[in-house]
């Protein structure tokens, strides 16, 4: 278990010393990467937006036909980790050992891990995403499941390339998102990102910025967008839960200075956060 957890952790609602929780090796999740998760920040012991979190898990659940516990029991299963301070507070739920029988005697396993160092910007190579489903339509879209292999694999390329993380483009050119991230930019002021049609995440952090964006009467426009309207854009920045809202300094070999809509988005965002964590 990793060794920057936080306090106890939760399988199934019950305590276990992060040495001691374990996952049978003949579950599906950690055979076929069969299960999904959901990963929140928490501030002052409080859960952000929990509950959005949660709908989007039962969503991901039910494309993998993994039945959850009560939603009752998740959500005090969260509240009860998250209260453990700052950190980011990971829900896994795994599809069991029996994958004729999804969800037979599977796993919910619930921690708070500490936030990991943040850099100020982050410098992001342009990569081509074949595996990704890109507006076409399958029994996982939209789900976040733990098959992450590709999107780590990307972001290890694009580090052994002398960036931090890669920015996904997928059929026709078309902008997607980071590999554990949103993507948006900012041009002549209005803001842009690109559309869940385009089967990118639905992300939490990135619809709080869309709702900061409305509240500093910063314009919006969603769609499918060319990479050519990224890489022209005045500014680019990222949004996630563990990064927040933050600048991206380079797209491939175009550079970028941090620019004063990402600043604004960042300390908008920030504001909404507080209160709803007060």
């Amino acid at each position: 278990m990793n060794d920057r957890t936080i306090g106890p952790v939760l399988i199934n609602g019950d305590e276990f010393a992060p040495a001691e929780a374990t996952v049978s090796i003949f579950d599906i999740g950690f055979q076929r990467g069969y299960g999904c998760f959901e990963a929140m920040r928490t501030y002052n012991g409080c859960v952000f937006r929990l509950g959005h979190h949660l709908d989007r898990l039962e969503q991901s659940a039910g494309n993998l036909r993994i039945g959850l516990p009560p939603r009752e029991e998740l959500e005090a299963w969260g509240v009860r980790v998250g209260g453990g301070g700052d950190g980011v507070l990971r829900m896994y739920v795994t599809g069991g050992p029996d994958p004729q029988h999804l969800g037979t005697d599977n796993v919910v396993i619930v921690y708070l891990e500490p936030v990991p160092d943040v850099p100020s910007s982050v410098r992001l190579d342009l990569i081509d995403a074949p595996w990704h489903a890109d507006g076409r339509m399958s029994e996982l879209t939209g789900a976040k499941t733990l098959s992450y292999g590709p999107n780590l694999a990307a972001t290890l390329g694009a580090k052994s390339r002398g960036y931090d993380d890669a920015a996904l483009v997928g059929q026709d050119d078309v902008v997607l998102e980071g590999p554990t991230f949103s993507l948006g930019w900012v041009t002549d002021g209005v803001l842009y990102t690109p559309s869940l049609e385009t089967s990118i995440l639905a992300s939490i952090t990135r619809q709080a910025t869309i709702e900061t964006a409305a509240l500093l009467g910063i314009a919006t426009e969603i769609g499918r967008f060319r990479s050519e309207r990224l890489l022209e854009a005045d500014e680019v920045f990222v949004m996630s839960t563990v990064k927040e809202v933050l600048p991206v300094t380079a797209v491939g070999e175009v550079a970028y200075a941090p620019g004063p809509v990402t600043q604004r988005l960042r300390k908008g965002f920030l504001a909404l956060v507080e209160v709803e964590c007060p």
